[in-house]
């Protein structure tokens, strides 16, 4: 019977030891962000399939070690104490070989590779060949190594372009940098692999050229080019992240959702949207949320972190913070802000106000300008207000306080003490009148100016 990848174990190899000084920051390259997800954090998510997985990290990068371990907690950390090159790097990963029939290395700043890419490489290994190199076409090919192949199509070098001849350099058809060992030959040919090259370094590509010198097969697996886009600065983050937009938003509109002007939306690598939810311009959802069906984000709001219920509305200008769930049919208005909080069935919360680390309950009324006060300082205190009951614009909640079913509270009080079921509430000063004042007051602050 045929092999297949699934009937092989399999390991990843993914090299995250570069220094990354293109950045030109103090995050390793590799944490930093696109879709919400450390660069590392996709790669390791399309390697989630495979049986193990080996991170290979420079020396003191423990950050890296530790986001590696958050995102996938099995892996095995390697150091890779000086930067001799890529198959130096695959090296210092040999203990984790023991076991493994396919090795795939993988890269932490190529992070838009799809898993469906990774079991295409893994099966050309379990078709017989000892390597499968990934390949793109590049519209411009400079500064890529090119992958030269044999009159049968067969890779049987790959030439980064400081070594390559003129001949060699005219060729688009480019290496990615990603690729499949069969485990039983890899480390014959890793441990051959010399420096002889311009960089003095043990180039990973070698290993192409000594697997077809030795009669052992090689294959060739095409992918887009933006797929394989590696990322060493700035520019190519917002190349990345402006790619990983577009796939999300053609799934989410694929899915059932409208987005009104698709652009300007920004979803994260993890957002889940229903059926006939609408988006309107500029809105800006991080990670962490749910948007169930017929649910409508009106323009340039913010979420993160939350849950928004069947048919619910939020903004225009609406800011959703971690911890925010909204039940059907509720209603969040334009410069509202919900954090650590549930907003009940048809509860409306429509305009100018806070709700932190709080409870609303259905088809509650939560005027202009209202305030829970959830913070001493010290400590996070909850509010919780029933159903039915209606909070009156420009009040001040100051927790812990309970606001019971159908209670009214006055607008313009500081609500200090629980208010009971279908009670009225007013917190003020009271309101005085003096007759004539205003007129005695210009009078005798005119008579001052004028020095009489």
């Amino acid at each position: 019977m045929e092999a297949r990848p699934t009937d092989r174990r399999s390991l990843a190899v993914i090299l995250a030891a570069g220094e990354g000084t293109r950045m030109k920051s103090r995050r390793p390259k590799v944490l930093h962000e696109v879709a919400g997800r450390s660069m590392l954090g996709h790669v390791l998510a399309a390697a989630a399939a495979l049986d193990d997985i080996a991170v290979v990290i420079g020396a003191g990068k423990e950050d890296v070690a530790a986001e590696a371990r958050r995102q996938r907690p099995d892996a095995k950390i390697f150091v890779q104490e000086k930067q001799l090159g890529t198959a130096h790097a695959v090296l210092a990963a040999r203990e984790a070989f023991a076991g493994a029939d396919d090795i795939v290395v993988l890269f932490a700043d190529t992070p838009l590779v799809r898993a469906e890419t990774i079991a295409a490489l893994r099966a050309a290994l379990a078709e017989g060949a000892a390597v499968a190199v990934l390949a793109f076409e590049a519209a411009d090919p400079h500064g890529y190594g090119r992958i030269l192949c044999d009159a049968e199509g067969r890779p049987a070098a790959i030439r980064e372009e400081k070594d390559a001849s003129a001949a060699e350099r005219a060729c688009r058809l480019c290496n990615a940098g990603l690729m499949a060992i069969s485990c039983a030959k890899a480390l014959a040919l890793l441990d051959g692999i010399d420096a002889a090259n311009a960089q003095k370094e043990y180039y990973l590509t070698d290993i192409v050229a000594r697997a077809a010198a030795a009669g052992l097969g090689t294959r060739l697996v095409v992918a887009a080019e933006e797929e394989v886009l590696g990322v060493n600065d700035r520019v190519q983050l917002a190349r990345a992240e402006s790619v990983a937009q577009e796939r999300l938003r053609r799934a989410a509109m694929l899915g059932g959702a409208t987005l009104i002007a698709p652009q300007t939306v920004f979803l994260s690598y993890d957002t889940k949207i229903g059926r006939d939810v609408t988006i309107e311009p500029g809105v800006v959802i991080g990670p962490g949320v749910e948007i169930a069906d017929g649910a409508v984000i009106h323009a340039y709001s913010h979420l993160e972190g939350a849950l928004v219920g069947e048919r619910a509305t939020v903004g225009p200008y609406g800011r959703l913070r971690p911890g925010a769930k909204l039940a059907a049919q509720a209603k969040v208005g334009n410069f509202v802000e919900i954090k650590g909080a549930e907003i009940g069935e048809g509860a409306k919360v429509n305009h100018l106000t806070y709700i932190g680390d709080a409870s609303v309950g259905a088809h509650s009324n939560i005027g202009a300008g209202v305030i829970t006060c959830n913070y001493d300082g010290f400590f996070k205190y909850r509010t919780i207000i029933g159903d039915n009951a209606f909070i009156g614009s420009n009040s001040a909640l100051v927790a812990p306080v309970t606001i019971g079913d159908g209670a009214y509270i006055g607008s313009g009080s500081v609500v200090t003490k629980d208010v009971s079921a279908d009670a009225l509430a007013v917190a003020r000063g009271r309101q005085m009148e003096k007759t004539g004042w205003a007129e005695s007051f210009r009078r005798v602050q005119k008579a001052k100016k004028s020095g009489a």
